[in-house]
């Protein structure tokens, strides 16, 4: 459900000049070359996050006990260069927020990928910060008694096992359960212009695949939001009451170029892309770059034939991890840092290293990289020496149904 309420710029004139007790971030973790194209907020065709249009949302907030579903990409960008939290900004505007929940990696976006996170209290806003990645994935009815609605506001980069949009899925189910509306501010999806991959089978579903949806979906939060309600995907039907704020100057087709990382291992555009080919490298013994400053780049292991893969590092302990596959061992691989692929999962490289393992017993992590690929044929297939385009013809039928729904939940052309 769309929504759009009068415009109010003197509050947003505020909140442009505000922030909570302190000075505005810096985006600064992205390569040169990476700033260059995200373009200043004073341009007429730049997208306009939800968060941006606090003219829609915060008359839906004002007097209200609010719950924000939030990490590190939550913000209210001021221009190309900076930007405010947004539960700072909502705080200086005196909003009632009584909590924060926080998904996969904490509400700073610092833990490993999969580590458990506890609750805690926040020590710049004094919040609860309440760990959806922890003791619960779904917030209990006692986390949530004392709130009116939750606002939902994270970066998604939309692939199937990139975990948001399952704690978004529980979100909407707790409150649902609960009687409570979510607000929904829209993000872009970096990969929103495809779809492909296999699609997930039902008996195969886990926190890291919910939906029988292909892996890579090509929607934004708010569409997502707006297909589990519509394919009556919550328990026993549940239709949860969302508001979603939209995108503004945002197709499928426009190139966006994350200006914060969306998780520890994600730094840059080319791992974005990158990621829904090399993520099925989680559901092996192969090293994806965890450990080394190009994560989702290049992937090896001491195990790969040298003489076929000549490329070689070391994964070491580093930020968001901690105990990366074969830590502190020379790893032969391929690098990919300069691979054009835009547009397309590809199996080529999961195939190519699994054809230069001489011991394939060591290849596959199988229970996991069924919960990544959504299904066992996919491993079956790759060992049974099946090609790229033999496996992906395989697929062609769920993509075009998949397609066929997905049109029905649509925001943006």
């Amino acid at each position: 459900m769309t929504f759009n309420v009068f415009k109010n710029t003197v509050l947003l004139f505020v909140l442009i000049m505000i922030s909570c007790g302190s000075t505005t971030t810096r985006i600064d973790n992205k390569s040169s070359e990476d700033k260059a194209t995200y373009k200043p907020l004073s341009d007429d065709k730049t997208i306009v996050v939800g968060a941006n249009q606090t003219e829609n949302y915060l008359p839906l907030l004002k007097g209200k006990r609010v719950g924000i579903v939030a990490n590190q990409t939550s913000v209210i960008f001021k221009n190309d260069f900076s930007y405010t939290h947004l539960v700072d900004s909502l705080l200086a505007l005196h909003i009632n927020i009584k909590k924060v929940f926080a998904p996969e990696h904490g509400f700073r976006g610092q833990a490993d990928a999969g580590a458990h996170v506890n609750d805690a209290i926040d020590t710049k806003t004094n919040l609860p910060l309440v760990s959806l990645h922890g003791k619960y994935r779904k917030p209990i009815p006692e986390q949530l008694k004392d709130l009116d609605i939750v606002v939902f506001d994270i970066q998604d980069v939309g692939v199937r096992f990139y975990t948001y949009i399952s704690t978004l899925h529980n979100v909407m189910e707790a409150c649902a359960e609960n009687g409570i509306s979510v607000l929904i501010l829209d993000r872009p999806n970096p990969n929103g212009h495809y779809i492909d991959g296999p699609t997930l089978e039902l008996q195969h579903k886990n926190f890291l695949g919910m939906h029988p949806i292909p892996l890579v979906h090509g929607m934004t939060i708010g569409e997502y939001a707006k297909m589990i309600n519509g394919q009556a995907w919550l328990n026993d039907g549940l239709q949860c009451d969302i508001k979603i704020i939209l995108l503004k100057n945002y197709t499928h087709n426009t190139s966006y170029s994350l200006p914060i990382r969306p998780s520890p291992n994600l730094p840059n555009d080319q791992s974005i892309r990158l990621y829904p080919s090399l993520g099925l490298f989680e559901g092996t013994n192969i090293n994806a770059g965890r450990g080394t400053e190009f994560q989702f780049q290049r992937y090896g292991a001491p195990f790969l034939n040298k003489n076929a893969l000549t490329f070689s590092y070391t994964p070491i302990e580093n930020f968001g991890a901690k105990h990366p596959k074969h830590k502190n061992k020379l790893c032969y691989g391929e690098d990919l840092r300069h691979e054009n692929l835009n547009g397309i999962m590809t199996l080529k490289w999961v195939i190519k290293a699994y054809e230069n393992t001489l011991d394939k017993s060591r290849f596959f992590n199988t229970t996991n990289f069924t919960k990544h690929a959504g299904t066992e044929k996919l491993q079956q297939q790759i060992e049974s020496g099946l090609s790229e385009v033999e496996i992906k013809l395989t697929w062609k039928e769920d993509l075009e149904n998949f397609k066929k729904i997905r049109a029905q939940y649509l925001l943006y052309p």
